[in-house]
C-alpha cells in the first residue's frame, strides 16, 4: 500500500484514462440510447473541461486529500486518530463515511440556488454518455475538493482510504454515466452494490422530479435510506429528455459557454 500512496496520480489517471476507453468502446458496441447531440458537438467541450479541471487544480489546490490525510495522521486530527481502531475497519468506516458525505454534497449543490448554478453545468449536457462523468465545473471541482479535505481531517480517514475512495469515485462516475446496455438482470443485481447506468441516467431526467433523485454516485443505498431513490423514469429511458430546458440550444455545449454558464 505504501508503494501505491507513492505512485497515487499514475494509479488514478491510469484507472481513468482505462476505464474511460473501455466504456467508451463499450458504448459504440452497445449503446442504450441514441445520442442527440452526437460526439462530435459534445465530446470537445467535455473532455476539454477535463484540460481545463486538471491545470485549474495544479495551479489551485496545493495539497489534494490524499496529502490532507497524511498531514492529519501526522497531527492525531480527527475522529479515527483518537479511537483505537484496527486499520482495515478504519478504512471500510472512512469509505463508507466518505461516501455519504459526497451524497450530501450532491444533495447540496441540487437545493442551494447559487451551488446549483456550478453544478447545473453537469447536467445541461444533452447527451449522456461517458463523457458526461466527467463534466464539471472548475469551481465546483475546487469546492468539492475543499469539502472533501475537511472531511478526511474530521474523520482522520486513514491515507490509505482516500486514494481507494478518489480512485473509486472517479471511476463510477465513468460508469454510471455509461450510455451502455446491459441485460435488466443484471442491472438489477449491479443496483445492490453499485449505482448503475440506468439508475443515474434518471438524475439527467430534464424532469425536475427526477433529476432530484438518485443522487449516488458509489454506493446505492444512502437514496434508499433517504427516500431519494427512483427505479425507473416516468416515461422510460428510452422516451426520457436529458438535459435542462434552458440549455438545449446545441451552441450551449460549446467549452465557452459550459465555463460561463454558472454566471448567466
Amino acid at each position: 500500500m505504501d508503494f501505491m500512496l507513492g505512485h497515487e496520480p499514475q494509479i488514478r489517471l491510469a484507472v481513468f484514462v482505462g476505464l474511460l476507453v473501455a466504456m467508451m468502446a463499450w458504448e459504440l458496441a452497445a449503446p442504450r440510447r441514441g445520442l442527440t447531440p452526437g460526439r462530435g458537438r459534445r465530446w470537445p467541450a467535455n473532455l476539454g473541461i477535463v484540460v481545463v479541471n486538471t491545470i485549474v487544480v495544479r495551479l489551485a489546490v496545493p495539497v489534494l486529500p490524499v496529502g490532507v490525510a497524511h498531514w492529519a495522521a501526522g497531527e492525531g486530527w480527527g475522529l479515527l486518530n483518537q479511537v483505537t481502531v484496527p486499520p482495515p475497519l478504519a478504512v471500510i468506516a472512512a469509505l463508507l463515511a466518505l461516501d455519504l458525505i459526497i451524497f450530501a454534497q450532491h444533495i447540496v449543490f441540487h437545493k442551494v440556488p447559487a451551488l446549483w448554478r456550478l453544478h447545473r453545468m453537469h447536467h445541461a449536457d444533452t447527451g449522456f454518455d461517458v463523457t458526461t462523468g466527467v463534466r464539471f465545473h472548475p469551481i465546483e471541482i475546487l469546492l468539492s475538493i475543499a469539502i472533501k479535505a475537511a472531511a478526511v481531517v474530521a474523520l482522520g480517514a486513514p491515507a490509505a482510504a482516500v486514494m481507494i475512495f478518489e480512485v473509486v469515485l472517479s471511476a463510477t462516475s465513468l460508469f454510471n454515466h455509461g450510455n451502455v446496455r446491459m441485460p435488466a438482470s443484471l442491472d438489477g443485481l449491479l443496483r445492490l452494490v453499485v449505482v448503475t447506468p440506468d439508475m443515474h441516467r434518471v438524475h439527467h431526467s430534464s424532469t425536475r422530479a427526477e433529476t432530484d433523485s438518485n443522487f449516488g454516485f458509489n454506493l446505492p443505498w444512502w437514496d434508499r435510506i433517504f427516500g431519494t431513490y427512483r427505479a425507473q423514469p416516468l416515461g422510460g429511458h428510452d422516451a426520457m429528455e436529458i438535459g435542462l430546458p434552458q440549455f438545449r440550444d446545441p451552441g450551449e455545449q460549446r467549452l465557452d459557454k459550459l465555463l460561463a454558464q454558472p454566471f448567466k
